[in-house]
């Protein structure tokens, strides 16, 4: 018997369909600024994901709503006739009115300030209408092993992880079910109406729905690491009551925003700056103050249920964020964020690809522009004077900066993570780094990074800069900047390089073009004039950029394939690179600078917004395909928002009002203004030089110890010279050529007692 009643009691369908997260098309995202952990997020005027106790951690799939009465019942976020209200652009508290014909429902959510809990007053209107609330646990670690059950209230659990949903008013019937099999929404689709009450659904992708016996009342969505503790919470919260939980979360952020420092512009671009430089706060994690996730969405997040998503730190872009919250007077904010990354620090002097906020590596890739990028935030908050009281600057940065000098200027991923080789944006991003070292560092440390700073910044071009291809040709251009070089063993500038998300093809190298070079005007090392730029921004105007309705966009380089299918269909590993606003952001910049117009930048990136002005990763640059919801120079399936995007709209106005890019730091622009001309030029496995013009001394550096065994008659007379220690670990050999017409080398590590087996050489001119 016992057996017998414990199948009866378990919903069917175990264990459901595969589970996935809900759509990355945010309406908005909501955190209280108190001591709660919990960060809501909106779409489809519905909740989508929550995430508890960490930016990091994503809890539900989603919260929605069906509207029943008589025959007709309707799942809201699927008719999507609704508005959204904030009382303010920098408070983030949703109200959405949700309208049928034969119904009105109003539903206004607050995260309490003080416990980890989402409240949701909801209102509804419409004779013999009742109001059924579905939700789908998605609690870690692992999804697919949820358990949910009724009570009183709503539970589920995984792993550690409890949640509760309870409500002021009680509940009426309540059923756990299966995703796709059991839950609710199959109940009603299957027979118009709740007939199923199962009581407990476990080890599967589990649901809950639960009947609201008023149409009017208070829901809480309570977190803990225990059914008693969820409980308490979402019902201490009820006992409060959602009007001052409402106010004191209001107070919050009214403060907050009334310190917002903002340049004097259009009511429209206001609006989106502070909506923006909220967006970036919110993505600031509780217990790991100063952690900034890329984006509180998972890509395609209806289409698979990958963790990681962009709930993660990238030191880019938690950079980016702090420097896009100074851009909005925040000085407290992009300090602490800079705290953080000092903390994150590798033992070595990198931070891994990204990582969560607590500081666990994700992805342990390598990013040399996420090793420049913190140097220059620091360097931007000396440069303000403000860094003074932020203890571990200076080891940060010496840090960083003895990386690069040891692995520099090869990286092992670009910014869009994809290759290794040498790109204009991390070479401008590094080697502004390395002179902003020079401020912090003292003696031949000084010395010695501005001396390889100089050298990387005279071969940017060697390294990146292609003449004379069929490319160049069919524009009537010289050449132009690439999107990137693979290393040398691979071709360098005329190898291949593999374009990821597109089935392992490669292309050459030189048919490769993105807006990487723009960086180098925006951090000073090269003139917005300079005839190499305004040949290669022929280039990619021709082939990245894209008119919207909402304005110019750009791809991140010809042939992505990062972005929807041609019919629409969500990234799967494999698509269509689309338009991404930042890049409108980035082409923005450069106009600043070339003295252009910047208003149609700007005004462009605030129009590509979703409903609650939400800036995406990427837009639709297509004819709409209505049924999928994509629309011309709207959101994409791509993240929303991307936090990147939205620092690169507050830099933006900023540096309009200013009159120069926020990046660009004095001691930077100072430097190349007029480029010193290098006396030593650096030869390394890496990056190996393949002429040096007389008059240069010849560097020849390793990681290793070793001895230069060289000739300058074609190895008829030999000569030895022991290499010497060098700054941050290095050892070299200093030559100088004078008089010399040719030079051959070979090295010897006398540590390990082998020869290079190797013959290098050089031609001097």
């Amino acid at each position: 018997m016992v057996v017998n009643m414990v199948v009866s009691m378990m919903a069917p369908g175990q264990p459901g369909i595969a589970p996935t997260w809900t759509s990355s098309a945010k309406d908005l995202i909501s955190t209280a600024l108190g001591p709660s952990r919990l960060w809501a997020t909106f779409g489809y005027g519905i909740v989508n994901e929550v995430y508890w106790p960490s930016t990091g951690q994503p809890q539900i799939r989603d919260l929605g709503f069906i509207v029943a009465g008589g025959k007709a019942w309707f799942e809201v976020k699927r008719v999507q006739r609704y508005t959204l209200m904030v009382p303010q652009p920098y408070i983030p508290l949703p109200t959405f009115i949700h309208e049928g014909d034969t119904y009105r429902l109003t539903l206004e959510c607050v995260p309490d300030p003080l416990r980890d809990v989402l409240l949701i007053r909801y209102g509804l209107e419409g004779e013999g209408m009742n109001l059924y609330a579905l939700l789908a646990p998605h609690l870690g670690p692992d999804t697919r092993n949820n358990r949910a059950w009724v009570e009183r209230e709503l539970y589920a659990q995984g792993g550690n992880n409890y949640l509760c949903l309870a409500s002021d008013q009680g509940l009426g019937r309540g059923s756990a079910g299966f995703v796709g099999v059991s839950d609710g929404w199959q109940d009603f689709s299957q027979h118009g109406g709740m007939t199923w009450t199962y009581p407990q659904a476990e080890d599967g992708n589990v649901a809950l729905m639960a009947e609201l016996p008023s149409q009017q009342g208070v829901l809480a969505l309570g977190f803990a690491a225990s059914r008693e503790g969820a409980r308490t919470l979402a019902r201490s919260s009820l006992s409060e009551g959602f009007t001052p939980i409402r106010k004191r979360f209001s107070e919050g952020w009214q403060s907050w925003g009334e310190k917002l420092v903002l340049p004097q512009s259009t009511q429209r671009m206001t609006q989106e700056a502070q909506l923006s430089a909220t967006v970036l706060k919110l993505h600031e994690d509780k217990s790991y103050p100063g952690a900034v996730v890329a984006s509180l969405s998972i890509p395609w997040g209806n289409s698979h249920d990958d963790l990681g998503g962009y709930h993660l730190v990238w030191a880019r872009d938690a950079v980016e964020a702090g420097l896009g919250l100074l851009a909005a007077g925040q000085i407290d904010d992009a300090k602490r964020m800079l705290s953080y990354l000092i903390a994150t620090q590798q033992a070595d002097g990198h931070w891994t690809q990204n990582f969560y906020p607590d500081g666990h590596p994700f992805w342990t890739g390598i990013q040399l522009d996420e090793v420049s990028f913190p140097i220059l935030l620091a360097g931007k908050l000396q440069e303000l004077n403000l860094l003074s009281d932020v203890s571990g600057a200076r080891a940060m940065v010496r840090a960083a900066a003895g990386y690069l000098v040891r692995n520099g200027p090869l990286s092992p991923q670009d910014r869009w993570e994809e290759n290794a080789g040498a790109n204009p944006f991390t070479l401008a991003a590094e080697i502004a780094a390395l002179v902003v070292a020079g401020s912090f560092l003292e003696g031949d440390e000084r010395e010695y990074v501005l001396s390889l700073a100089d050298d990387w910044n005279e071969r940017v071009e060697e390294w990146t800069y292609v003449r004379h291809s069929p490319l160049a040709q069919s524009y009537e251009v010289d050449g132009y900047y690439v999107r990137l070089s693979p290393p040398e063993a691979q071709g360098g500038l005329r190898g291949r390089v593999e374009v990821r998300n597109r089935a392992g093809e490669t292309l050459l190298a030189e048919a490769l073009v993105g807006l990487e070079f723009l960086y180098l005007v925006r951090l000073g090392l090269r003139s917005p004039h300079d005839p190499k730029i305004r040949a290669s921004l022929v280039v990619a105007e021709a082939l990245l950029k894209v008119e919207t309705p909402c304005g110019p966009s750009y791809h991140r380089y010809n042939e992505d394939g990062y972005g929807e299918h041609e019919n629409g269909d969500a990234f799967d590993g494999t698509g269509i690179g689309r338009a991404w606003p930042l890049l409108t952001g980035e082409r923005g910049h450069y106009a600043l600078q070339a003295g252009e117009a910047v208003t149609p930048y700007l005004e462009a990136m605030c129009c590509m917004t979703g409903t609650g002005g939400l800036i995406p990763e990427q837009v639709w640059d297509r004819a709409a395909l209505t049924s999928k919801g994509l629309e011309p120079g709207k959101p994409s399936g791509s993240a929303m928002p991307l936090v990147w995007a939205h620092a690169e709209f507050l830099k933006l106005l900023y540096s309009q009002g200013s009159g120069k890019p926020l990046e660009l730091l004095n001691v930077v622009a100072a430097r190349y203004g007029t480029p010193p001309t290098p006396t030593v030029q650096r030869w390394r496995k890496d990056v190996p030089l393949r002429v040096l013009p007389r008059g240069r001394r010849l560097m020849i550096e390793h990681d290793q110890l070793f001895t230069l065994h060289y000739s300058t008659d074609a190895w008829t007379t030999v000569a030895e010279v022991a290499a010497t220690p060098l700054p941050f670990g290095l050892f070299g050999v200093v030559l100088d050529t004078q008089g010399f017409e040719q030079l051959v080398w070979t090295l010897y590590y006398p540590h390990l007692g082998t020869w290079e087996g190797q013959n290098y050489d050089l031609q001097l001119l």
